[in-house]
């Protein structure tokens, strides 16, 4: 073929590709197996009658896929989001998978009369999760935050350790000598060598990315593609993992204040869509259809018992010191779908030349459609039915481009109005929020509304609020008491008694005092409550550990009992000429005079 038609080629089967895709978020089946099922039709026993056996160009491609499909899901995760749940994460890819391999790959060998080093063989490759399936399945998901971390998590972690188990089993094979405890030691070393690598690249390319200033936004991704490369290259020469270095740098750049950060992420979304399509077409490929037909009885056993035993076992096992509900355990069980890396794996032994190499990849081929087939499509349902989705999506996407945000101090909020939540039915100005923090924008039945102080919130709205890195925390503990409540005022604490009348006095505020709008002492006296906070320029209502109020604005402190506070304001209402002034000490003296509860 000339370059032109090759070209032209490559370009139709992409353009096939994202249709397939479409088609599979349409009927909602996994766009896995209609990518593989394209790479079949094209293949020798289809009409495109293209002959392809090379597994190993299969095995290179599909090692670059792979390392981009991890980079990007590492990305798109970040370590703030898989910390909480990392115990769970890590357990179920370890602990996880090799329970999983070791009860699917004895069964393997009882039904195919294999030996049990060539079962445990196709039990290792099967007892991988695939990352692209994971994070396809997940972004169409309301399946709880927690569960659905745990998954990406471990989705990004036990490839590794599959794809240790599977070469250890075929070095034992072709050593007798090497053994269990030569695959524990490799296991640990590789592991251990892969996760420290990878931090140490994760955390020296974010120190980088913030020090250099590049001429165009498109040198980021660039320089992005790099670190995956350098990541990964570096933790296989010195024989670590460098799949788990791979997902462990992109975990970390994806965490930190890193210019240009959502222009990486999606061009690294867009090229982890084109290493599933390519990688998912390829293994197609690879595939004899009619030698499918031969094993389909006993390849239907073994995803029996991968689908209903070795999986939800392992699942149980490897979440037993977390804090999971049995339905909960049920879901992780069902969650572990299958993909491009069992059959990546399967073709270790069909290079390696082992006898039963050719019979491993078609049962693996077949276990994995069939398994991703039933557990695909009823991953949602079954997480509806369990109880265990909410309104906010599994995966959430930020709004708007947030690396300069963050390089400034800022951070952007996306918060999702639960319908039972109790700011439904308030106007944002109930919100509360600090002077610090504004809504920019409220996400309504797909519109974007520009929001008022008097804009009413609906369930299912999704807040997305922009906030300084200084007040993160008082923002967050407010987001907990617009789900929980209560909404209004708290209860102002008791005091004893005072000897005396109080002493009112109003002077100028100091600069050594601190943040006029949000001081922590007035005059050595520890601030207790912030009761409201001035909009349009620094001011706050505050109550004080001895019991007084006090106001700071217009360079001015006043301190005092709380009617002669209320006093003072409405004196300032009187004499406020500006609109906003006027409305803040109205709002000063109404908050004091209304009845103490």
């Amino acid at each position: 073929m000339q370059d032109a038609e090759l070209i032209l080629i490559g370009g139709t089967l992409l353009a096939l590709g994202i249709a397939a895709a479409l088609v599979a978020d349409r009927v909602k089946v996994p766009g896995l197996l209609l990518f593989l099922g394209l790479g079949m039709l094209v293949g020798s026993e289809g009409i495109g009658g293209v002959e392809f056996d090379d597994a190993e160009l299969t095995r290179t491609l599909g090692t670059i896929g792979l390392i981009l499909i991890l980079f990007e899901g590492g990305l798109s995760a970040g370590w703030r989001e898989i910390r909480p749940v990392l115990a769970t994460a890590v357990s179920l890819a370890t602990v996880g998978t090799v329970i999983t391999a070791a009860v699917a790959g004895f069964a393997s060998a009882w039904i195919l009369g294999l030996s049990n080093l060539e079962g445990l063989i196709l039990g290792a490759a099967v007892a991988a999760t695939d990352s692209a399936a994971i994070f396809a399945v997940l972004r169409g998901s309301n399946l709880r935050r927690r569960i659905a971390r745990s998954l990406e998590g471990e989705s990004g972690m036990n490839d590794p350790v599959a794809l240790l188990l599977v070469t250890g089993f075929i070095a034992w094979i072709e050593e007798p000598g090497y053994g269990l405890d030569g695959m524990a030691v490799e296991l640990v070393v590789k592991l251990s060598l892969g996760a420290a690598l990878g931090v140490l690249v994760g955390l020296a390319a974010r120190g980088t990315f913030r020090r250099l200033d590049y001429p165009t936004q498109g040198l980021y991704p660039v320089a992005s593609i790099a670190t995956a490369a350098i990541s990964y290259g570096v933790a296989e020469v010195a024989h670590g993992s460098g799949f788990l270095a791979v997902y462990l740098t992109a975990l970390i750049l994806g965490t930190g204040q890193v210019p240009g950060r959502r222009t990486i992420v999606a061009f690294h979304q867009g090229l982890g869509w084109v290493s599933q399509i390519s990688l998912f077409f390829l293994l197609g490929l690879l595939v004899f259809p009619s030698q499918l037909i031969d094993v389909a009885g006993k390849g239907l056993l073994i995803s029996g018992v991968l689908i209903f035993v070795a999986r939800p076992l392992a699942a149980l096992l490897a979440s037993l010191t977390e804090r999971f509900s049995l339905r909960e355990r049920l879901m992780l069980g069902w969650a572990g779908l299958r993909g491009a890396v069992p059959i990546w794996l399967a073709t270790f032994p069909v290079i390696e030349g082992l006898d039963a190499g050719g019979e491993i990849f078609n049962i693996i081929f077949f276990v994995v459609v069939t398994s991703t087939l039933v557990q695909g499509v009823s991953f949602e349902p079954l997480a509806r039915r369990l109880g265990l989705t909410t309104t906010e999506p599994a995966l959430p996407r930020p709004l708007v481009e947030s690396g300069t945000i963050r390089r400034l101090g800022g951070e952007v909020f996306a918060y999702r109005v639960d319908q039972d939540a109790a700011i439904v039915g308030r106007p944002v100005r109930d919100l509360r929020l600090p002077r610090e923090a504004i809504v920019n924008v409220i996400v309504r039945g797909g519109e974007a509304i520009p929001p008022r102080g008097s804009t009413e919130i609906e369930g299912s709205d999704e807040l997305h609020i922009l906030v300084r890195a200084e007040v993160r925390g008082e923002v967050e503990e407010l987001m907990r008491r617009w789900r929980e409540g209560p909404l209004d005022e708290q209860p102002r604490p008791r005091f004893q008694p005072r000897g005396a009348p109080q002493i009112f006095n109003v002077r100028r505020w100091r600069d050594d005092e601190g943040d006029i709008a949000r001081p922590d002492q007035i005059a050595g006296v520890a601030v207790t409550q912030r009761l409201r906070t001035r909009r349009d320029s620094p001011g706050t209502l505050m109550l004080l550990e001895d019991g007084r109020y006090a106001v700071t604005g217009e360079s001015l402190v006043a301190v005092g009992g709380r009617g002669q506070v209320a006093a003072w304001a409405a004196r300032r209402y009187a004499a406020a000429e500006g609109g906003g002034a006027r409305a803040w000490w109205q709002e000063i003296a109404g908050v004091l005079n209304a009845p103490a509860r």
